[in-house]
């Protein structure tokens, strides 16, 4: 990105996920706002990112400020608040949003919204930032490599005794699939395509915060690419996605990390990621942020977000067979 040009953003928010972005932008050179709310957390901000944030909430700063149709917008706040903010939006002038993941608290809450939110639904962007990940550029350059990924198989398991003690807001927890495990279910149908086909199936279990807990599924993408799927949250496991060629299977577990296993060998090798920007800031959000501000067709868009919701996240969550 040009240095000497200003882009406009406004960030509401002041948590953890605020500061990330903000750190991107400014070394991207853009005019940054930050709206805020508590002063304890605006202080914490204001001493990570040397920029002091505008206190009295976003719907305070709608009130006072006229939205431009050049302004870019992030919302990075707790996932009770995603969805309230966005509709705040809906009528408004703004040139682009980008909207912390998954854009509301549960698969009901976006999809009874989603008629409301039509007309901006190609300009608001869903930052699912494991797309950047330079283990996920690295992989798709191989799959290039290799003549087209063949298969998928692809983990999402929760460590339950983990997020038990986490202290969020009513309604996260319950919905900690749609609002967490869904980072790993996008990236892998970001690698292989959206699902044409989908056999799901799930089972409730122990959990008490937490309906389902065991999930195993598979089908077919619109890239005629057969995938599978399993998660247990009651026993072992962890995030993981294995890609298939001819060649070689890569396995992104963690997700940061790239290994390969050669055809015709169980050595499993760790390939070496140029992965500078990974670690300067947070895994994704540099590129992330750039693809945002230059309109990249990477980012997935509200619209796509909603489809996928209603056609898969749904279908996963609850069992289809």
């Amino acid at each position: 990105m040009p240095n000497n040009l200003k882009y406009k953003v406004v960030v509401v928010g002041t948590g953890p996920m605020a500061v990330d972005h903000t750190l991107v932008l400014k070394k991207l050179g853009a005019l940054i706002t930050v709206v805020g709310r508590g002063e304890e957390s605006a202080l914490i901000f204001e001493q990570r990112t040397g920029i002091k944030p505008i206190l009295g909430g976003f719907e305070r700063y709608l009130d006072e400020v006229d939205l431009q149709s050049d302004t870019n917008i992030v919302i990075a706040v707790g996932t009770e608040m995603l969805m309230p903010l966005l509709l705040k939006l809906a009528d408004r002038p703004f040139k682009a949003i980008l909207i912390e993941k998954p854009g509301a608290i549960s698969i009901a809450e976006l999809l009874d919204n989603s008629e409301e939110l039509t007309k901006i639904q190609d300009r608001v962007f869903l930052a699912y930032n494991r797309r950047f990940y330079s283990s996920v550029i690295e992989s798709q350059k191989m799959i290039e490599e290799d003549g087209g990924l063949k298969s998928v198989h692809f983990e999402f398991t929760e460590w339950a005794h983990k997020v038990a003690p986490l202290n969020k807001a009513t309604g996260v927890k319950e919905n900690w699939f749609f609002a967490n495990s869904t980072h790993v279910i996008d990236t892998a149908f970001y690698l292989a395509g959206k699902p044409a086909s989908l056999s799901a199936y799930s089972k409730k279990g122990s959990i008490e915060w937490h309906e389902f807990t065991n999930f195993v599924g598979a089908g077919v993408t619109e890239n005629d690419i057969l995938f599978s799927y399993l998660s247990n949250w009651e026993s072992a496991g962890r995030w993981g996605i294995e890609l298939l060629t001819n060649n070689r299977r890569i396995y992104l577990k963690p997700l940061e990390k790239l290994y390969i296993q050669r055809k015709g060998s169980v050595e499993l090798l760790e390939h070496q990621l140029p992965d500078n920007l990974d670690k300067s800031y947070k895994p994704g959000l540099m590129l992330q942020m750039k693809a945002f501000i230059q309109g990249d067709e990477r980012l997935l868009t509200l619209r796509n977000h909603v489809s996928l919701t209603n056609n898969c996240y749904l279908k996963i969550l609850s069992g289809t067979a």
